[in-house]
């Protein structure tokens, strides 16, 4: 008796552990110098936004080789009161560090900031920052977006792309405008028809995004949104696909190719700024130089000739020789947004308000 009730009680503390502690279990104790708390979005499973989040976590904690441990919560909504409260249960478990990776969860970190001066807070996009402990960070996805727009025009037969975004909002009109030009630049008459689902991440109103811009004519699907439905939407109907955020392939043979990040980059970089007493607030923003920035390997099925050309150019944007937003360049109602011979530099580029000429929503 004795012996199943001993039994028993392990059963139970081994349920206990995976009820509570089945989302931050990657800590080690607490013998690093860095703990840091991430704030998820969605699923570190998502084959998407996440899953990058998480796994760049993970090639942090490998990087700094017991220097730092880390905590993570999973699908946090962009709820100031809830991320707050997410923050603060991370600090209390000794977080020193809180990393949110989600444009809606800046206003939280701003407040905290203030609040915790002997906490670091960094925010992943938004312009949120201050001169101490609260930083923001980004990068020029606009350069991966311009190269997958050249594969996605070099095999489209109708002349028609689809792209499922999140929102109207600058830094999605920044990538669905590059993504065109890129488009351009290889097939002038082709279109890009975009429609607005209103949400980072919601699978189902993403994969009916693309299948309307599908029954629209579109034969290439790309977007701006967390998950691969969008994805999973085109290879039912035999399109080809562009991923977005991580380099997951669920079109199959249809998958030409995906503009994604490489978050590790930025944690390495700061955190070790962090280490070494040396952090400031400075609004970060990496290039495909960094390697922050990046582009998955292009299908053979994109010509040989675009291949190189990608190739080309992707080259140029690592030596800073080529720039996206090069004029003459006109939003779609005609007004100028790049004129001859300028170039925008990051303060225009994030002043973008629309889409360009040869972009409809839908």
């Amino acid at each position: 008796m004795k012996k199943f009730l001993a039994i028993l009680l392990v059963l139970v503390m081994m349920l206990s552990f995976v009820a509570c502690g089945g989302d931050d279990a990657e800590t080690d104790g607490d013998a690093a110098a860095l703990k840091v708390g991430f704030i998820y979005i969605g699923p570190i499973n998502d084959g998407g936004f996440t899953q990058a989040m998480y796994e760049g976590a993970v090639a942090s904690k490998e990087h700094f080789a017991g220097q730092m441990d880390f905590i993570y919560r999973e699908n946090v909504p962009e709820d100031t009161q809830e991320v707050k409260s997410t923050a603060l249960n991370m600090i209390d478990e000794g977080c020193n560090v809180i990393i949110a990776c989600s444009f809606g969860f800046g206003d939280a970190m701003n407040e905290l900031s203030a609040e915790y001066p002997d906490i670091t807070f960094l925010h992943f996009s938004g312009a949120m920052k201050n001169d101490t402990n609260f930083d923001n960070w980004f990068g020029s996805m606009e350069q991966a977006r311009y190269l997958t727009g050249m594969a996605a025009a070099s095999v489209t037969e109708s002349n028609i792309l689809g792209y499922v975004a999140a929102h109207p909002y600058t830094e999605v009109q920044i990538g669905i405008n590059a993504f065109t030009l890129g488009a351009q630049a290889v097939n002038p008459d082709v279109e890009v028809k975009v429609v607005y689902i209103n949400t980072w991440g919601d699978a189902e109103l993403e994969k009916t995004g693309a299948e309307q811009l599908l029954d629209a004519g579109a034969d290439v699907i790309t977007y701006h949104a967390d998950s691969t439905a969008a994805q999973l939407a085109a290879a039912e109907r035999d399109a080809w696909a562009i991923g977005w955020n991580y380099t997951k392939n669920d079109a199959g043979e249809k998958y030409l190719t995906a503009a994604y990040w490489n978050p590790e980059v930025y944690f390495n970089y700061a955190l070790q700024n962090i280490l070494d007493g040396t952090f400031k607030p400075e609004s970060y923003y990496g290039t495909m130089k960094d390697g922050l920035i990046a582009i998955d390997e292009v299908n053979e099925a994109v010509p040989e000739e675009v291949r190189n050309q990608i190739a080309d150019i992707k080259e140029q944007m690592e030596a800073g020789e080529f720039d996206v937003f090069t004029g003459p360049i006109y939003y779609k109602d005609g007004t100028v947004l790049c004129e001859e011979g300028q170039t925008l530099d990051r303060a225009g580029i994030w002043s973008i308000t629309n889409e360009i000429e040869g972009v409809s929503a839908i």
